[in-house]
């Protein structure tokens, strides 16, 4: 009786892959893309694709005129990246982000924590330098230190990607501040119009002030967006308040100043993100004030979702920066940066306004 031969458990592309590097490892041989494929007889694109990933990957090199040669010793690509606090909800999903498109993209990553604090991040910029990573990505918050980092990256000659907070030498990434304010604003504007006849006392603005006046565009933005939406708003009714982004000092704030405006019912709050705004929401709480406040956040964490959900919540909307996507994004402009490409001085994040209405269902 004839046996069945075993079931064999191979990965066709692997197999492929393989035949590729044993053809170009033997006596270290440099081949054409057009050479590779005719002697393995694999379809030319496979081998251009195939080809392309080993480079990136670094187990090989191609010359200028288009040679493929196998590197004895391949080195794998590091980036650094300075995350803005492991204590925050939006770094936290900026960091998983970006650890899961390098372990896709095979980019190895060191992380470092700047812990919400500019001299923690440049102690961190300097362990990147002693690293010798290739390239740098610098989620810090104070403005006031971006000019040091970035000056001591510069003079490595590595390349430096500076999330929301420009640094000098740097590629921005991230979203662009004023619009989204705009859009937090006109949300704002929008509630007021429809369930208080567009009456306004206040337009709160909780600012992050360290971040210097690019982050702050956000509060500019959605004061202006109000303002578009309800006209003749005296100015005085526009107030900034620094929240440093930080969820208790944003409700010690607003606390303080619903205390001192007891009888005023219709206020808006714009806060620079998410965790500014559920302070703000804590001390609305706390006062029993949830009928005359509304707030919109930046940042569309998971907390705030939930919030939105709730029927009666003051918390109304949050523009949402897409974190999900700046993993993958932030290792693509790297890559490009290492390769010598032109990459765009401001590259800006997609992002939208979440509402309660817009919510997808449970």
């Amino acid at each position: 009786m004839r046996k069945t031969p075993k079931r064999l458990y191979l990965i066709p592309v692997l197999s492929k892959s393989l035949d590729i590097l044993e053809l170009l490892s033997q006596d270290n041989r440099e081949m054409t893309l057009e050479t590779v494929h005719r002697e393995t007889r694999i379809s030319k694109t496979t081998v251009y694709r195939i080809l392309k990933t080993f480079v990136h990957r670094g187990y090989l090199s191609q010359s200028p005129d288009g040679l493929y040669r196998r590197v004895s010793r391949p080195k794998k690509i590091r980036f650094g990246f300075g995350g803005q606090s492991a204590e925050l909800p939006f770094s936290i999903e900026v960091t998983e982000s970006l650890k899961e498109a390098a372990m896709s993209m095979g980019v190895d990553l060191l992380i470092l924590d700047n812990r919400y604090d500019g001299p923690t991040a440049i102690r961190n910029a300097e362990e990147f330098l002693a690293s010798r990573v290739d390239l740098i990505i610098e989620f810090q918050v104070e403005q006031s230190v971006a000019p040091i980092i970035a000056d001591k990256i510069a003079a490595a000659n590595i390349p430096l990607i500076a999330i929301d907070i420009p640094h000098p030498h740097s590629t921005y990434f991230g979203v662009d501040n004023y619009r989204v304010g705009m859009e937090a604003g006109k949300a704002l504007a929008a509630h007021a119009l429809s369930n208080w006849s567009g009456k306004v006392d206040w337009i709160l603005g909780l600012d992050l002030i360290e971040a210097g006046q690019l982050v702050q565009s956000r509060i500019t933005g959605a004061f202006e967006g109000v303002r578009d939406e309800i006209a003749d708003l005296p100015v005085e009714s526009f107030v900034r308040i620094d929240g440093r982004g930080l969820r208790d000092r944003s409700q010690k704030l607003v606390s303080e100043f619903l205390q001192r405006h007891p009888k005023d019912q219709h206020i808006l709050v714009a806060a620079a993100n998410d965790s500014s705004a559920l302070g703000a929401l804590d001390a609305v709480r706390a006062l029993k004030r949830e009928r005359h406040v509304a707030i919109v956040g930046q940042d569309c964490i998971a907390e705030a979702v939930n919030e939105m959900r709730k029927p009666r919540s003051p918390f109304i909307g949050s523009v949402s920066h897409e974190t999900g996507s700046y993993g993958a994004s932030l290792i693509r402009i790297g890559l490009a940066l290492l390769q010598g490409q032109t990459v765009p001085p401001y590259n800006y994040v997609s992002h939208k306004l979440i509402t309660r209405d817009t919510l997808p269902p449970l």
